[in-house]
């Protein structure tokens, strides 16, 4: 036995006790004649004392010689500390060592394994086994393992059957690149990594297994960024013989699960919102809605004065900042320089100042007196002392743009506290977007989600009014879930793959197997997704999921720890029938 304890568990009660423990050295204080080491596990750090008065010399003389990060045990006795720390669990006592055992030597480590380390992100990237020593990283991870936990107990209890599907897949269109893997058995033929088990959960439907969930890995082969990796998990849900609302209130019931009892967060309220309100009012369709800052449109008050500007506009709105009547000049000038950078596009920002009498001050005075502000104010809510600020041009980049602001602003502000959660379902999204590109329309979520009832027949007059059936859940700006109703009938899911602009012989090569399925009495079926890493970042107070992650890829999609990706040889190469031509 190499421990009788963990790190973490020594307590008063424990004095006089003989007891074995194991970890590894975080610090060591030598004043020769006594020395304290912190041993650490996962559990926690019990503080060891050699003492030349009471510890056999050899051991004395063995403990002078530990480093950081060695490995070791020790056997002896718990006493009560002199110093007693009220800020570690085990700080009322130490251990007096008997007996140590050096188990491994250790390398000094790149970086401080402290919670405050004097590490970089892509250092503490190549050793990532050294930074899961770091309490801060560590606890990540736990928190993740209690998410996923807490979500299968909730789906266990609601009858859910957790059900794995295969990896090693057929390439399919699902909006992202795919991975790829060589076939060696089938020359010349590939298997895909799957972008979501989407046609696997619907053929379980198909199989009568009526409630599945699965927590799996998923991958997309596209650019990333903070919130997104190559591989990432998703908590995978599909139900049969459902319609939108049944699934909405389990959904729903599972967040506010998962925020009781992982974050002690109880919420009654999920309001709903149209695709188009959410775009109206606040410019994007996960609007952050624990603040306000509603857009207000212009086009009405602002437009027909000498303002060329806004004259020319399709879309005039703005934005009350509460309290922003207090900014400088200097202050509105850095607003203007952030909307004009490349990443957000804006060309200038007009701003009115809401002074406290009541009176205006803006940038275009010379265009819009007293009254006319007045009707700007009223329509974007700003109040005394509120900075509105205006962008106009295109409608859709307009909304873009203002929705960054918009967000930055806030957290400037304050008003995104990681410890408010403000949940949000959105739903009546279009089935189809048009893409200028290759001029044809395309499922806003997947060709396999089902219109809302009875607009199956817009398709053929107006698609780009068509309503999808399905719904995403947004928690704080971020999108952590989404589904639809499926299609379940082999005659309406053909009409789709017309209308996206599949022949019948694409769509019998990429989906044949579940056109087939529909055959033998598929019932009608719907579920929901939601991104675990994204999840649980949130539900953790933050917003970048790569800590919550065991071994996580950099921006570049790179492994730096194992240097993956990586060649392979030229005996691989063959085996598999291919050429590398760079």
């Amino acid at each position: 036995m190499y421990r009788t304890h963990n790190n973490g568990a020594l307590r008063a009660e424990h004095i006089n006790s003989t007891v074995t423990l194991a970890g590894w050295v975080q610090k060591s204080r030598d004043k020769g004649f006594m020395i304290w080491v912190d041993l650490r596990d996962r559990y926690g750090i019990t503080q060891l004392i050699f003492d030349e008065e009471r510890t056999p010399k050899e051991v004395m003389e063995l403990a002078k010689t530990l480093g950081r990060e060695f490995v070791i045990q020790v056997t002896g006795t718990v006493i009560e500390r002199e110093s007693k720390n009220p800020k570690m669990p085990t700080g009322d006592v130490e251990l007096l060592v008997e007996k140590l055992e050096v188990l491994n030597q250790a390398k000094t480590p790149p970086f401080t394994i402290e919670d405050t380390t004097d590490g970089g992100e892509d250092l503490r990237m190549k050793y990532r086994y050294l930074d899961i020593r770091r309490n801060p990283v560590k606890e990540k991870l736990i928190f993740r393992h209690k998410v996923s936990i807490a979500v299968r107990n909730y789906l266990s209890v609601k009858d859910f059957i957790e059900v794995e599907t295969p990896y090693l897949i057929k390439s399919t269109p699902e909006g992202a690149r795919d991975f790829v893997v060589p076939s060696r058995m089938n020359e010349g033929q590939f298997y895909a990594l799957p972008q979501s088990p989407q046609t696997f959960k619907q053929l379980l439907m198909v199989g009568g297994m009526d409630k599945y969930f699965q927590i799996v890995k998923c991958f997309r082969d596209e650019d990333l960024r903070a919130d997104r990796q190559p591989e990432f998990t998703q908590i995978d849900c599909e139900m049969a013989f459902v319609e939108q609302e049944d699934i909405l209130n389990i959904f729903e019931g599972l967040t506010k699960h998962l925020l009781k009892e992982v974050v002690g967060f109880e919420i009654e309220n999920f309001p709903r919102m149209t695709y188009d309100e959410a775009m109206s009012k606040y410019g994007n369709d996960k609007p952050d809605i624990r603040f306000g800052m509603e857009f207000g449109e212009l086009n009405a008050v602002a437009q027909h004065k000498e303002f060329k500007v806004f004259n020319d506009a399709e879309l005039v709105v703005g934005i009350a900042v509460p309290n922003g009547g207090s900014y400088t000049r200097k202050e509105i000038d850095k607003l203007i320089d952030w909307v004009k950078r490349p990443q957000v596009g804006a060309l200038g920002m007009v701003y009115v100042k809401c002074n406290e009498d009541g009176s205006f001050k803006s940038s275009v005075d010379k265009f819009y007196d007293q009254e006319d502000l007045a009707k700007w104010a009223e329509a974007t809510g700003a109040k005394p002392g509120d900075l509105i600020c205006v962008l106009s041009g295109e409608a859709s980049k307009t909304r873009t743009q203002l929705s960054a602001l918009r967000m930055e602003l806030a957290t400037q502000l304050g008003l995104r506290k990681s410890n408010e959660f403000a949940p949000l379902w959105v739903v009546d999204f279009p089935l189809l977007e048009w893409d200028e590109e290759t001029s044809r329309y395309h499922a806003m979520h997947h060709p396999f989600t089902s219109p809302k009832p009875g607009q199956m027949e817009l398709l053929d007059t107006d698609p780009g009014a068509v309503k999808a059936n399905a719904y995403d859940l947004v928690l704080n700006g971020n999108e952590i879930g989404g589904g639809s109703i499926r299609i379940h009938d082999k005659e309406t899911q053909s009409k789709m793959f017309d209308y996206l602009g599949f022949s019948k012989e694409e769509a019998q090569a990429q989906f044949g197997f579940l056109m087939d399925a529909f055959q033998y009495g598929a019932p009608p079926h719907g579920g929901l997704a939601f991104g675990l890493d994204r999840l649980v970042a949130i539900l953790g107070g933050q917003e970048t999921i790569r800590d919550f992650i065991a071994f996580p890829k950099n921006n570049a999609g790179r492994d730096v720890m194992i240097d993956a990706p990586a060649k392979i040889d030229e005996a691989q190469l063959k085996e598999l029938n291919l050429k590398v031509t760079l």
